[in-house]
């Protein structure tokens, strides 16, 4: 899954956060980072334009930035790889890639029932259910954040991405925590330079790229411990554009269990006791989840500022689409190859599911180009089921 951009080296942060900020005369200047116009060949190259009347405002050199930021990923994931094993960048190791049945409420609210969401319909998916961390191999009893990537099947209307027009799917894309850790491209880049270099001293400099409220945001995102990827929820943490013309509006989106269950974790867990849970689980029983939608209720609520949290209070979610996951086998070797060479961006999306902001607009680009790097090193063909 190309997600959420990258994952953060996390026992770097916790190993040196103390002694970070208790460094006196430290600013996020502390290391430049040097900009290159070299642009990433790709078939869907256009950045995205902004929409100024929902709120968009484009960063300075955010475009040159995201480009730069995908260029540092190419080549972490060109040293972590050899050819024919090369893996996600984050969210490399999946539960599993389960089988499910989309249905938009036949009561769906007027004001939502826009782009695919169609009163009474159903569509066939794909879901893929993840650990965030760039490590593959860690236990799933380590604190990290999870993710749920879905991909509706169906989807017809042409769609954004320059290349893929024609292809018939839409894919959301949330993890278990309702904020990003970042909004500002400048930072990003510091914070991917610090992450990926091998220079200890520039680890220290990792919250200093984040700032505090990033650096709390990234805290709370890695500490999570779920029992089973079917009971947890998941938040897109940033917006998107839902509907066209004058009544289009920002929206965030989350999935829930249609009915929770109490996250009691195994007293000895093995090492991949998620994807056991949620085999065990569909062999015995179908699963239930809810799609929401939560509508933007005032300007305050930045849709370039994915770091905070619209206040459910204020404006609550509300349920458009019951999402029906059958009893099933998954764990095959057919469908963990499937699940592998599978790409998810928020960028598969009609033209009424816009993804907006800064963090979404450099998705286009890196995760384009994520997946490009991967596919080729892989010798596997990159095309929507």
């Amino acid at each position: 899954m190309e997600t959420f951009i990258q994952p953060i080296n996390f026992k770097s942060l916790f190993l040196f956060t103390p002694l970070v900020f208790a460094l006196s005369g430290c600013t996020e200047t502390l290391y430049s980072n040097t900009t290159s116009t070299t642009k990433i060949s790709s078939e869907s190259n256009a950045y995205p334009e902004i929409d100024p009347v929902l709120g968009e405002k484009l960063q300075p050199n955010e475009e040159v930035l995201a480009q730069n930021i995908a260029q540092v990923i190419e080549k972490s994931i060109r040293e972590q790889y050899t050819a024919g094993n090369a893996l996600r960048d984050a969210h490399p190791k999946a539960h599993g890639c389960v089988r499910a049945d989309f249905h938009v409420s036949k009561n769906i609210p007027v004001q939502f029932a826009k782009g695919m969401f169609i009163p009474d319909r159903s569509y066939q998916a794909w879901i893929r259910f993840s650990n965030a961390s760039n490590d593959a191999s860690n236990a799933d009893i380590k604190k990290d954040a999870r993710g749920i990537a879905i991909k509706i099947l169906g989807v017809s209307g042409q769609k954004i991405l320059e290349s893929e027009k024609q292809a018939t799917t839409q894919d959301f894309i949330m993890i278990n925590h309702p904020v990003f850790f970042a909004n500002d491209a400048k930072r990003y880049l510091s914070f991917m330079n610090d992450v990926n270099s091998h220079n200890m001293v520039r680890k220290l400099h990792i919250p200093f790229a984040l700032g505090f409220k990033g650096t709390m945001n990234a805290l709370g995102v890695r500490n999570s411990q779920i029992a089973n990827p079917l009971y947890a929820r998941y938040w897109s943490m940033v917006p998107y554009q839902l509907g066209l013309g004058n009544d289009r509006k920002a929206v965030k989106y989350s999935v829930r269990a249609c009915s929770m269950q109490p996250n009691n974790l195994p007293k000895n867990p093995n090492h991949d006791f998620l994807r056991e849970a949620l085999k065990n689980t569909l062999q015995s029983t179908d699963a239930c989840m809810e799609f929401l939608i939560q509508p933007r209720t005032s300007n305050q609520m930045l849709v370039e500022d994915s770091m905070t949290e619209w206040d459910e209070k204020a404006a609550p979610f509300y349920q458009v689409a019951t999402i029906h996951i059958p009893n099933q086998n998954f764990d095959t070797p057919e469908q963990n190859k499937f699940c592998e060479n599978l790409s998810f961006t928020p960028w598969h999306a009609l033209p009424e599911h816009k993804p907006l902001g800064a963090v979404n607009r450099m998705r286009k680009v890196i995760y384009e180009n994520i997946s490009r790097v991967r596919h080729d090193m892989n010798s596997a063909p990159r095309q929507e089921p």
